[in-house]
């Protein structure tokens, strides 16, 4: 493997690795502030952000590479809203769509064809990734400040993020 492919995937790996924790601080917030639907979407969220992570472990070695596990960053304890929330949920992914696309312009320019083939899997889960974080922004930005309205988002949240994803 490319050693500078090998060093984004490695990147990728803690790219990864912080969406994690950083939608784990999101759920655990969520819960502390009774959005029970929201935490257990985010507490999902988190869970899939480390497969993502591990799979791309398991490639790397699987193809000779040396993985670096990273230390993480300290996520964001604490937020103002279920909007921003969301729209750190958002940009999250949308920064994670950019570096995936960088991993595949640069498998292109170094011949690196096993490896953009394997990361198309990422591209097709991170459209699917925005599509959500956008759906569900909207959402709560067409309910505002509306009480009964996030009730009513937390409650059905995990029925719109699913409907969204089978679209």
């Amino acid at each position: 493997m490319n050693k500078s492919i090998e060093s984004l995937l490695n990147d990728q790996i803690g790219y990864e690795a912080n969406a994690s924790m950083h939608y784990l601080a999101m759920a655990s917030w969520a819960d502390e502030n009774g959005y029970n639907g929201v935490s257990e979407f985010f507490y999902n969220q988190s869970e899939e952000e480390r497969a993502h992570m591990i799979k791309l472990v398991k490639f790397v070695n699987e193809r000779g590479g040396k993985v670096v596990i990273p230390a993480l960053d300290k996520p964001k304890p604490e937020f103002e809203s279920l909007n921003e929330l969301f729209e750190d949920f958002l940009r999250s992914e949308m920064f994670v769509t950019e570096q995936i696309s960088h991993i595949i312009f640069e498998c292109l320019n170094k011949k690196e064809y096993n490896v953009h083939n394997f990361m198309q899997w990422y591209v097709t889960e991170q459209l699917e990734e925005e599509a959500v974080a956008r759906t569900l922004l909207d959402k709560l930005n067409i309910i505002g400040d509306d009480k009964s309205g996030h009730y009513l988002f937390d409650r059905d949240i995990n029925a719109i993020a699913t409907s969204v994803d089978q679209e």
